[in-house]
């Protein structure tokens, strides 16, 4: 196993400090604030952590209160709120310096079978061979990075992307709000389902919000623009695995007031929908 990939692995194993209080690590990626995939794949793996193994996440819905720090660990705190016949709930506080910077409720359902299956059919797009990794790309065009956060930004990742839309990230041109990317861990996981979906929560919030800038030809890391996540949601419906191909379709049917609205569908290599996503975020530009 890689070492990208089993720091990521460490990340989401949190530290048990109480009865249903855990605390985990956090990682520096050159942002100012902790990145959401980080707070959202290691509340999940906490609240995991208080449901008998028979029952697996089906969703969870996130906010974000306050921007994490990542220099800093952060605390989780479990409430069980109820434990059906089939269904349990949780609800995840993470808190930094006694301050709550999110809140997140998450679903366990046991597996049920097929039963009335159908879901909606993969786009017919390039496959991950016929793409260059995003890490090559951005490592391309590195000189436009500054110099403070060059190194993190061009380092190894646990997550190997490959983006059907690729273009310069630092210098985008205007196009439809729509993304395919391919996303994939760059070495085996353990043959643990929870740890593929921590790890998954973790990565769909990788570039999701960015959906909304496409139309406005806006970069990330425009100097006139605030960008954070407000909300996100996931809903998983078919067992994957994160160490084969996944198939990531986000969209922005609609953005104003400074607010950015995205949702996407995973899809395995088979055409198979695993899980979808849903997200609001803060664009404010400034320009």
């Amino acid at each position: 196993m890689s070492q990208v990939v089993e720091s990521l692995l460490q990340l989401l194993r949190l530290e048990e400090i109480g009865e249903l209080k855990f605390r985990g690590k956090s990682q520096d990626l050159g942002y100012p604030k902790v990145f959401g995939g980080q707070v959202i794949g290691q509340a999940l793996s906490s609240a995991a952590g208080t449901v008998n193994e028979e029952r697996a996440p089906h969703s969870l819905h996130a906010y974000f209160l306050r921007p994490g720090d990542a220099a800093h660990a952060i605390d989780y705190e479990v409430e069980k709120i109820r434990d059906g016949k089939s269904f349990s709930v949780r609800r995840v506080i993470a808190k930094q310096f006694d301050r709550p910077i999110l809140a997140m409720t998450i679903s366990f359902h046991v597996d049920e079978g097929e039963n009335l299956d159908h879901h909606e059919a993969m786009p017919n797009v390039p496959g991950p061979d016929m793409l260059e990794p995003e890490l090559k790309l951005i490592r391309k065009h590195s000189e436009e990075i500054p110099n403070k956060v060059r190194e993190l930004f061009t380092s190894d990742r646990p997550i190997e992307y490959r983006i059907v839309e690729a273009q310069n990230p630092f210098r985008p041109k205007p196009g439809i709000a729509k993304r395919h990317m391919w996303i994939k861990a760059v070495s085996e996981l353990p043959d643990e389902p929870n740890v593929h979906k921590s790890m998954l929560a973790y990565t769909s919030d990788y570039g999701f919000l960015e959906t909304a800038l496409m139309p406005h030809g806006i970069s990330i890391m425009d100097r006139h623009l605030d960008i954070a996540s407000l909300d996100h949601s996931i809903w998983f419906h078919r067992p994957f695995r994160l160490d084969d191909w996944l198939l990531y379709v986000a969209d922005s049917p609609s953005s104003r007031g400074s607010r950015g609205f995205v949702r996407g569908n995973i899809f395995n290599k088979e055409g198979q929908l695993v899980a979808s996503t849903a997200q609001e975020g803060l664009i404010r530009y400034h320009g």
